[in-house]
Parts: structure tokens; C-alpha cells; sequence
């Protein structure tokens, strides 16, 4: 399915009418620091008055044209090799508008929702140990120049958006990467390390979020099985004024109960002998009693397609080389749906930046224990349906069931994540021979009381440290048993004492399991399935 980019149909920077007088602007994605794709058509757009003449020089070429009757133009300038040495765009009109210290490169749009969102430094906001395993080192090492950044700021919008804020373009120095999303930032300061060229890192992301939101107006329009997602929205909106009302009241209630807990505590901390902390006892009191959660409603970050229209759309078409994606935690009580709608969201975004069908990597879900599932298993449900959109072309994905935070659903090894994000990268964009997947099931086969479990991409499989965790075998009552495993070269062959007519197997398949099955390169296995239960 064609999806047409939404740019075409909506205006620039602002609404159709156009003022009498418009100085010549560009789009935000335009500023200083910009780092531009390389070995491609690289669109640049803007506003001015209608009909006004345009001309853009950059690198040695110029290109022009002339602004519509809404004021829109665009420009594409011709394939321009990668540079490090930064040099001024110009945009002349009536007026002249120059951007500086432009660069070309790799060009990466990063999204997703928190773990994406989660940054090198400490933010504002977020838990004071919300940072990636050995922050202040990391900070103090980030001088990598040619590695640039830019934040789109959160905007829910009902229809597609035609611009966005945005911080800016971003040098990486110690100063900065703080800021950055930091699975993109491993991700781009492993690939500048072998490319040696500038790589520019487009952060749209938004914690909380599920695919829903990012998924576009065309792409539910055109797929029936979609309209769930908005039949579900309009439910929830109809609800909403009641359950607005049913939360201010609990919320009241909370709120009489956590400033008497506070005023306890304070009391409590004070008779003691010694004296002990009172805001550690309430920081407790709030860890075993969360303020309610207010209902989601109007402009909530979960309506859907609301972040694609408000974060995405006014991205279009800039050139990219590719997405990493970092997104799922918030579908997985749904997971069974996870599939479709992702597939459907990838398929429409590339429609709409019009440059074929290129990368989208994502990372499959860390290892968590998800209090709020009673199965266990709904974790491994939604890594399932990730792995399963790999069917999609030129996608992959990057484990992460190895390196989370069973107690944390935002785990502080993003390093090790963006890494393996570049493998993939490094391997199939870059021409660059690596190891990019871990083992993962091809077949299973009786043999006797046992299963063996043939494996891909297992060269030098190896369980590190102890024997082959997370193993499970059934029979034909579905009833699953912890099973042992010996590796025979790049094959398993499962066994358990109670299950003496095994049919089926699975490895890692739980929400928080202890994955330690691994290739020669040192990538984990992708958790699997052998049943359809």
C-alpha cells in the first residue's frame, strides 16, 4: 500500500491562508549543525509568499523554484557525499536566510517511548538514578563532534502537524550528551567510530506511549482490521467524563492519606532513638500507595495517531537513512494485536517519507518482571510478535533480554543496546562483515524422549556460565516442565525426567527469564516457541 506523504496536503507553517508579507523560512529540522544525508536527494523545504522566487545553495550547487499559492516550497538538492568540515546553507528570496555549519552524513530517526526517550544524564523529571550505567564517565568522554542530536518536542496533534519545535541541533560534547536519547547515541558514536562520518540523530520519542499513537492517519484508513484502535479511542472518550470524576475522588481520598502518612512519619522519625528519616518512610509509604493514575482523555499521549500527526508528520519527507526503535512495554497487555499494528505503522511510515523501503531496526523487549501481569508471560508475547515482524523487509532487531533490569523497566546498560542496534547497521547498510542476530529455532524433532532444537546463526553456541536456562518441554497434555539441554553443535537436545513423549519446547519464553544462550560473537538467542498455545 502507497501511503502519500501528509506534507503534500497540509501546509508548511501555519494554516493555508497565507499572509500578505512572509519572510523566507525553513523547516525546523534546517538549523545550524544540521547533518544531512548523504548519497541521496536531499529535500529542503520551507515557507515564503506565494509565487515568490526561491533559490537554495549548498556545496557547490543551487537549486530554485518558486513558492505555491499556499506559500510552500521545496527543493531537492542533487546527491551530496559525505563531509565533516561544516558549511552554510542559503536560502534566498526577498530574504536571505543562511544556516551553519552543515554537515552530511548518516541520518537516523530514533523513536519509540521511554526507553528510547531515556537519556545519557539524569533528567529532569525522571528518577534521580534514571541514567545509563557509568554516566559521568561516559559524559566526560563524549567529544565526538561529528555525532549531532535533535530533540522534537512532545506534541499531541488530532490531524497531521505541519511544523514542531525542536531544541536545536546538538554538537556531542560533555556539555550536551546528557540529553541525548542514549540508545542513539551508542548506537551513532559505535557507527562514527567505524565510518569515520558524521551521523545525526533525529530523537522523536515519547515515554508511556504504544505504537497506536504513532501510527498514521492513512495507515488506520487503509487497513479495516485497524479500526479497533479507534473504536477502543472513542470508548475511552465517551468514559472519560466519568471516570474523570471517579478519579478526582479517589485522588482526594490519596491525597488525605499521603500528607497524614508524611506528617506520621515526620513524627514517628523524630521519637525515635536514634532518630531515623522521616522522607525515607514516606518515600516508602508512596513506593506501597502510587498516587492515581488519571484517565486517559483528550490530547492524552495515547490517542491515536496523535504523536504520528504531531512528531512525525512535520519530519516529512526529510532524507534519513534509517530508524531505530525502542517501543512495545506499553502494548503489552495486548500483545496478540502488537503484530499488525507495527507492521502497519513501519509499512505507512516509509510510504510517507517516500525513500523506499529503508532500514527499521528495532530492539526486542528487556528482560522484566511487569508486576501487573499475573501470566508472566506477556513480555514474551510481545517479543514474539517483534520477532515476528521481521518478516517485513530490510528490518532486524537487537536483543535485549540478556542486559535489562528484571525490577526495572528502564534498564541502565544501554550501551551494550545500542551496540548491538550498530551491528545491524554496520552489517547490513554499511557493507561492514559482522555478526548481527543470535542463535534463533529453525525446527524441532523427536528423537526418543527428547527434542532437538536446530538453531541459525549458532556458530560457537555456548550457555555462559551455568547450564542452558529457561528451557521448558510439554507433551501432549500442553502442560510445559523445566527441561536440560546438551549442545551439540549448533543444535540443542532437550530433555525432562516428567515429560517422556516431549512435543513442544520453549527457551526464555517469560516476561523475566535468565537468558544465557549465546553464539560465538557473543549475541544472545532470540526467545522462541516451538508450540502454537
Amino acid at each position: 500500500m502507497k501511503f502519500p506523504s501528509v506534507l503534500l496536503v497540509v501546509s508548511l507553517f501555519g494554516p493555508l491562508a497565507v499572509p500578505a508579507r512572509a519572510d523566507v523560512s525553513l523547516a525546523p529540522l534546517f538549523s545550524d549543525h544540521a547533518v544531512l544525508q548523504r548519497d541521496k536527494p536531499v529535500p529542503v523545504w520551507g515557507r515564503a509568499d506565494a509565487g515568490e522566487k526561491i533559490v537554495v545553495t549548498f556545496a557547490g550547487q543551487s537549486q530554485q523554484t518558486t513558492a505555491g499559492a499556499d506559500g510552500r516550497w521545496i527543493v531537492y538538492l542533487d546527491a551530496l557525499s559525505a563531509r565533516g568540515e561544516g558549511a552554510e546553507l542559503t536560502v534566498s528570496g526577498k530574504n536571505v536566510v543562511i544556516v551553519r555549519d552543515i554537515v552530511v552524513g548518516e541520518v537516523w530517526l530514533c523513536s519509540g517511548q521511554s526507553n528510547m526517550e531515556f537519556t545519557v544524564g539524569p533528567r529532569p523529571g525522571w528518577q534521580a538514578n534514571t541514567r545509563v550505567t557509568n554516566a559521568p564517565a561516559e559524559i566526560a568522554a563524549a567529544r565526538w563532534p561529528l555525532v549531532r542530536h535533535v530533540r522534537i518536542a512532545t506534541r499531541v496533534a488530532d490531524a497531521p502537524a505541519d511544523t514542531v519545535a525542536t531544541s536545536g541541533w546538538k554538537l556531542t560534547a560533555p556539555e550536551t550528551v546528557g540529553e541525548f536519547t542514549a540508545v542513539g547515541y551508542f548506537f551513532a558514536r559505535d557507527l562514527c567510530q567505524k565510518l569515520g562520518v558524521p551521523i545525526g540523530l533525529v530523537n522523536s520519542s515519547v515515554g508511556g506511549t504504544p505504537v497506536e499513537s504513532w501510527l498514521s492517519p492513512a495507515a488506520i484508513a487503509s487497513n479495516p482490521a485497524l479500526g479497533v484502535v479507534s473504536e477502543r479511542w472513542r470508548d475511552n472518550l465517551a468514559a472519560f467524563p466519568a471516570n474523570r470524576a471517579a478519579h478526582e475522588a479517589a485522588l482526594a481520598v490519596w491525597t488525605a492519606a499521603e500528607t497524614k502518612a508524611k506528617a506520621d512519619a515526620a513524627v514517628t522519625g523524630a521519637k525515635t532513638k536514634p532518630k531515623t528519616d522521616g522522607a525515607k518512610t514516606h518515600a516508602a509509604w508512596l513506593k506501597k500507595n502510587p498516587r492515581p493514575r488519571a484517565p486517559r482523555g483528550p490530547g492524552d499521549a495515547w490517542t491515536p495517531t496523535g504523536l504520528f500527526n504531531g512528531m512525525i508528520n512535520p519530519l516529512l519527507p526529510f532524507a534519513i537513512r534509517g530508524t531505530v526503535w525502542y517501543q512495545g512495554e506499553s502494548n503489552a497487555e495486548r500483545a496478540a494485536e502488537y503484530r499488525g499494528l507495527f507492521a502497519a505503522m513501519i509499512t505507512a511510515w516509509r510510504g510517507h517519507f517516500g525513500q523506499g523501503d529503508f532500514p527499521f531496526y528495532w530492539v526486542s523487549l528487556a528482560s522484566y518482571k511487569n508486576p501487573a501481569d499475573a501470566t508472566g508471560l506477556t513480555y514474551a508475547a510481545l517479543r514474539e510478535a517483534q520477532t515476528q515482524t521481521l518478516a517485513l523487509p530490510n528490518t532486524g532487531q537487537a536483543l535485549a533480554i540478556d542486559v535489562g533490569n528484571p525490577d526495572d523497566i528502564h534498564p541502565a546498560n544501554k550501551q551494550d543496546v545500542g551496540r548491538r542496534l550498530a551491528m545491524l547497521a554496520k552489517n547490513r547498510v554499511y557493507g561492514l562483515t559482522v555478526d548481527d542476530t543470535g542463535p534463533t529455532f529453525a525446527a524441532v524433532a523427536r528423537e526418543g524422549a527428547a527434542l532437538r532444537v536446530r538453531l541459525t546463526h549458532a556458530s560457537g553456541l555456548i550457555a555462559h556460565d551455568k547450564p542452558v536456562q529457561s528451557l521448558e518441554i510439554a507433551g501432549a497434555d500442553k502442560i510445559f516442565h523445566p527441561a536440560t539441554a546438551k549442545i551439540e553443535r549448533e543444535t540443542l537436545v532437550v530433555s525432562a525426567p516428567k515429560v517422556r513423549e516431549p512435543i513442544a519446547v520453549r527457551y526464555a519464553w517469560r516476561n523475566a527469564p535468565e537468558a544465557n544462550l549465546y553464539n560465538g560473537a557473543g549475541l544472545p538467542a532470540v526467545p522462541f516457541r516451538s508450540d502454537p498455545w
